[in-house]
């Protein structure tokens, strides 16, 4: 699975920052790197350099083999707390999306289109 980290001008942190979101987009996200090919991170400060509430937004976009892309947006206070956020919403769409397909029980499904 290869993640991406996108910032713009307003976020500091560089390479530092860019090597924390990988590692923990790959932890978090681990389970589903068979599934998975491509992940990208957006950060950006919606209102430049002023202060503000939930100011900070991170978009998420995995691109699970075979199936369209599955984006989620999580905005905070904090850039840690919102790329957070979204790493959990990612996680939870991965889940609904990925395991809907998988037959637990084995029994016939009517989801693999078949």
């Amino acid at each position: 699975m290869q993640v991406h980290v996108n910032t713009d001008r307003q976020i500091q942190g560089g390479e530092p920052l860019a090597k924390w979101v990988e590692q923990e987009t790959l932890a978090r996200l681990a389970r589903f790197r068979e599934h998975v090919t491509r992940v990208e991170i957006f950060l950006s400060d919606e209102n430049g350099g002023k202060a503000g509430a939930n100011d900070k937004r991170c978009r998420m976009e995995a691109r699970p083999a075979g199936l369209p892309p599955v984006t989620v947006t999580a905005t905070a206070d904090k850039l840690a707390d919102a790329f957070t956020s979204a790493a959990e919403r990612l996680l939870r769409a991965l889940d609904a999306d990925i395991g809907r397909g998988k037959n637990l029980k084995g029994s016939e499904t009517i989801r693999t289109g078949e």
